[in-house]
């Protein structure tokens, strides 16, 4: 039956404002949530996909010489013709005279390396010349100063670099690139496909130590009385007010080479030389290990506290062995509380890159470390954005398989 039948037009007036006078209220209470969302997730997200595709540095510093190029093949084995030489020429010495020569031989070493040193060297000698010799006599007084700029690649590459909106940083992220006829093949050399194996196997791996150490413990605590559970239970929260760069640096004192841990073995006789194990994947593993612990005893605990132990008596008082009792009865119950925990260590670990930085080295470097690196080193943020967002479908793609294979609804108790 309609909410409204049977009342009269002015009631039924009453309760419409009513009504909507409840639905004000209540986005009133949810507009901060939403505004929250939209600043600290969804606008940082946007912004980074965006800035994958769009790059239009080297479009800004030579646009007349782009125009130009917009008519020469570059899948031809000539260079472009002396009026476009010409042109580039006096926008090069505009360059040279803004002091912006840089971002372009930065933009363009980055595509094909070695041509860094070309355009730099080539705009300091072109800008003291006269402009309007250049603008004639530009292609011939820039084949003098470097015959390099005979070779067609620097020409393909400066092309290919204007493209205000591109691939090709999406195409570097998978170890790809277009070849001279357009074809998207793979690079010589394979670092980021490699890189983000090492990084999911990395996570993986975390992820089951802290499940083999955080099982036991939090069956512990679910089962002890609730003087001792409280009491451990402080402990497993101490690391949360201590400092993460206080708990990687205590790593660092205990694995390096005169460290702790070797100084022990060392005591007893049980080695002779110090063992490597600072710096390696072996010191990323341990040390997030032991960091991100707590985010799988805590979703294993309040999966077990709730799970009545009478079912487990059940089954032992009907003749059932202590092991395949628990095994059978007590485990499948607990694997919200298990699949929740894995989930959250495997998606903060693969995206960790402080401890990896500071105990890893070389060998223990994650893909996180590489977009910090180009975000705050070599100022590529196209490239660490596309990184990013390859990295984030990859965190969304194997959710959406947890949750297809092992999510909480196709969970069945044995």
């Amino acid at each position: 039956m309609p909410p409204h039948a049977g009342l009269s037009a002015a009631e039924k007036s009453q309760s419409r404002r009513v009504l909507r006078r409840r639905k004000l209220l209540t986005l009133a209470f949810v507009a901060p949530l939403i505004i929250f969302v939209l600043i600290a997730f969804v606008a940082p997200i946007g912004t980074m996909l965006y800035r994958s595709v769009y790059h239009p540095t080297v479009a800004q510093l030579i646009p007349e010489t782009l125009v130009a190029l917009s008519g020469w093949d570059e899948t031809s084995a000539t260079r472009p013709s002396d009026s476009i030489l010409n042109i580039f020429t006096v926008e090069l010495q505009q360059l040279a005279d803004d002091r912006d020569s840089g971002k372009l031989a930065e933009e363009i070493n980055r595509a094909l390396p070695g041509s860094s040193s070309l355009i730099k060297s080539t705009a300091r000698k072109i800008k003291k010349l006269d402009s309007e010799i250049l603008s004639r006599e530009g292609a011939s007084k820039l084949l003098a100063m470097q015959p390099k700029w005979q070779q067609v690649e620097i020409w393909r590459e400066m092309k290919l670099a204007g493209a205000v909106f591109t691939n090709d940083f999406y195409l570097t992220a998978l170890d790809l690139m277009h070849n001279a006829q357009g074809d998207i093949v793979a690079r010589d050399t394979q670092i980021y496909v490699k890189l983000y194996m090492k990084s999911l196997w990395i996570a993986l791996l975390i992820t089951v130590l802290t499940g083999i150490i955080s099982y036991p413990l939090a069956y512990y605590l679910a089962t002890a009385p609730a003087r001792t559970a409280n009491t451990l239970m402080v402990f497993v929260l101490l690391p949360f007010w201590t400092s993460l760069l206080v708990r990687t640096t205590s790593w660092i004192a205990l694995l390096q080479t005169n460290g702790v841990i070797n100084s022990f073995l060392q005591s007893i006789n049980a080695i002779g030389e110090p063992l490597e194990l600072l710096y390696t994947q072996f010191s990323t593993v341990i040390a997030m290990t032991h960091i991100l612990l707590p985010f799988m005893i805590l979703p294993l605990y309040s999966v077990m506290k709730g799970i009545d132990p009478s079912y487990l008596r059940a089954a032992l008082s009907l003749g059932a062995k202590p092991i395949p009792a628990f095994i059978r009865i007590y485990m499948p119950m607990t694997v919200p509380g298990l699949s929740a925990g894995a989930l959250l260590v495997f998606i903060i670990s693969i995206g960790y890159y402080i401890t990896p930085a500071l105990v890893g080295g070389t060998d223990g470097q994650m893909i996180s470390n590489i977009i910090a690196f180009h975000m705050q080193s070599s100022n590529n943020w196209e490239l660490a954005a596309a990184l990013g967002s390859l990295l984030l479908g990859l965190i969304l793609l194997l959710y959406w398989i947890y949750d297809r294979l092992v999510g909480v609804s196709n969970i069945k108790l044995g």
